[in-house]
């Protein structure tokens, strides 16, 4: 057992040994040779070695350690930069770099992604010890060189070989473009990039210059908007490349992940404000301009949404300025097509602007690879932008002049034509007056008519109701005769509302409305919508078995309509209905003659619905009804 035992301890510990052997020999065998450098930078995405810190919790002697040395991922896949995502993870990068030559040398790291908030960077010095620089567009630390990417130059002793450890983490997308440069090489390319950048701005600040003083002298209000767009735009990408800090004081605020971000959101609103101006959306399309003026207040104020949680809406950002392109670009090929003269410029304009920025988010989504027109494309369209807005803008102001000479020649010649036939119009003038005044009657005819019809069922409504009882009772007055109204009221329809929805109870009154018309048909016989689901006939020189006939064959002419209800006993629709008749005397109101019929309607719906009671029948149990009317 003691054999076994010590056995078992001596392979464990030979195990051991040889795995701190292999080490050294595996980190040699990743080792990138800087002897020999080209001049292009390198990208070492398939150099490093990645380790994911989801709790921010490691250290550099940490990751030095075997346990977590073993879970660095290497043999990553070659490509311009290592695409993150949106993570809220902390990263670590491990590249070996070894100098085979006998001279020392100098290597530029560089990290060429302004946009990352903490960079730290673990360089070993002449005598190994490690030494921390700490950087990134959201710390107040200096950077180690003046740079707007994150360079870190690497001294490297002859024959030797380094271990360097980056430790990168960000409020947004994380994208880590890592190149090394020779040094030689490195100050060529910084050369030319600020020479790009100098070549951008300086366009940018002559259109803006250019444009205010046109402001100034046109007082169009247009060129203003255009200025806001063009200064907010500048700003932003100077930001994005790392450079509004250098240039302006208080760098590191100017600098940060917020401010690009607001940038961007006031540089869309100013853009939307422009387009509307430029456009006239306001008059082209009203429906669309409104939905542009949502827009317009929406990313004004997400800048206070990003300066409280930019990390946890980096993700849903993008989205809306994507989505907000696809927006932009629709309203435009929507006036070009009809036929908006300044829509053609724009969209010339605005599509490489667009495209270039759409390439910049995609960029940062990871979806696309990092070159030349991801990182920088969307100022060189912006550029192109500038430029062929500007023609944009002359064009409209000779479109504007051109507009307002035909309009003053085309008010001359009215003018003209006015005088010559000024005489011969005076007859014109006073048939036209009598005419319209024939048409106003007819009118005013019509508009009576509709103001005493029910615009939904199209029979008389209950103002034109009232009017007729009165007409009815006073002449069943004078001529002693008798006079019978029924009100008619729906079963369960406000269940068959809840049930089938609003347009299907409306469809339902319509058809019970022609039902009623239908059957309700002597010419002396009235019939309307009481109110709701109520309806109401009169019917003159009818008694009250004459009436109580005619209802009962409204009913079975509603019955035969079988409109579904599946909220009711019988399962269809059906109606109850309250009948009065009387002979008019002094004693008697027509007030009086509703109200018997409304008792009877109550009784009606006491006893079951779907059925027709006279008022005889309603005022023995009046004492029995409901204050409420049943449904």
């Amino acid at each position: 057992m003691h054999t076994s035992r010590a056995h078992l301890w001596l392979s464990t510990w030979l195990l051991i040994c040889l795995i701190g052997l292999a080490a050294p020999v595996w980190a040699s065998a990743q080792a990138l040779d800087v002897s020999v450098m080209p001049n292009e930078p390198l990208s070492l995405t398939q150099y490093v070695a990645l380790l994911e810190d989801p709790e921010h919790s490691l250290s550099l002697a940490d990751v030095q350690a075997p346990e977590q040395a073993a879970r660095f991922h290497d043999n990553l896949p070659a490509s311009s930069a290592l695409t993150l995502g949106f993570t809220r993870s902390t990263y670590w990068l491990r590249l070996t770099l070894r100098n085979n030559s006998e001279q020392p040398l100098t290597r530029m790291l560089v990290v060429e992604n302004p946009r990352i908030s903490h960079v730290q960077a673990y360089l070993p010095d002449a005598q190994g010890l490690y030494q921390t620089y700490t950087t990134g567009c959201d710390t107040a630390a200096p950077r180690l060189y003046p740079n707007r990417n994150f360079v870190f130059p690497l001294s490297l002793p002859p024959d030797s070989e380094q271990v360097v450890y980056l430790r990168v983490h960000s409020s947004v997308g994380l994208l880590v473009p890592l190149r090394l440069w020779s040094e030689a090489a490195f100050h060529l390319y910084e050369r030319d990039d600020y020479l790009v950048q100098a070549w951008y701005f300086g366009i940018a600040s002559a259109m803006i210059l250019f444009n205010l003083m046109l402001f100034v002298a046109l007082r169009e209000r247009i060129y203003l908007l255009y200025v806001a767009f063009v200064a907010c735009m500048v700003c932003t990408l100077a930001i994005k490349n790392g450079l509004l800090g250098e240039m302006l004081p208080g760098g590191t605020l100017l600098d940060s992940n917020v401010a690009y971000y607001s940038g961007a959101s006031l540089t869309v609103s100013a853009l939307m404000l422009f387009m509307r101006r430029m456009l006239r959306t306001d008059q082209l399309m009203p429906r669309v301009d409104r939905l542009l003026l949502g827009l317009v207040v929406l990313f004004a104020l997400t800048p206070l949404a990003y300066a409280l949680a930019l990390p946890m809406l980096a993700r849903g950002a993008i989205l809306l300025y994507l989505s907000n392109v696809l927006v932009i670009l629709a309203v435009v090929v929507a006036c070009a097509i009809k036929r908006q003269r300044s829509a053609y410029f724009f969209l010339a304009a605005f599509a490489l602007l667009m495209l270039g920025g759409a390439m910049t988010t995609l960029r940062a989504m990871g979806i696309v690879p990092t070159n030349a027109f991801t990182v920088d494309g969307i100022q060189l369209g912006s550029a192109l932008e500038m430029l062929l807005l500007a023609f944009a803008l002359a064009d409209r102001f000779n479109v504007m002049r051109r507009d307002k000479a035909r309009v003053q020649e085309q008010l001359l010649h009215a003018q003209q034509q006015l005088v010559d036939t000024l005489k011969s119009s005076e007859r014109e003038l006073e048939q036209r007056v009598a005419q319209r005044t024939d048409e106003l009657q007819l009118l005013n005819s019509k508009l009576e008519t509709l103001s005493l019809t029910d615009s939904l069922t199209g029979i008389a409504n209950r103002r034109h109701f009232d009017s007729i009882l009165q007409q009815e009772w006073q002449r069943a007055v004078r001529q002693g005769q008798p006079l019978a109204l029924a009100i008619l009221d729906v079963d369960w329809f406000k269940r068959y509302n809840d049930h089938y929805g609003h347009p299907a109870g409306d469809a339902c009154l319509r058809q019970i409305a022609q039902a009623l018309a239908a059957t309700v048909c002597r010419a002396s016989d009235r019939v309307a919508r009481y109110g709701g689901e109520e309806f109401v006939f009169i019917a003159p020189m009818t008694d009250a078995q004459s009436a109580l006939e005619i209802a009962g064959r409204v009913i079975q002419a509603i019955a035969a309509l079988a409109l579904p209800h599946s909220e009711t006993p019988s399962g269809y629709v059906s109606v109850s209905m309250g009948v009065a008749a009387v002979i008019p005397s002094a004693e008697h109101t027509a007030s009086m003659l509703l109200q018997q019929a409304d008792a009877a309607l109550y009784q009606a719906k006491t006893q079951g619905r779907n059925r027709a009671v006279l008022t005889e029948d309603a005022s023995k149990a009046r004492s029995n009804i409901p204050s409420q009317t049943p449904d």
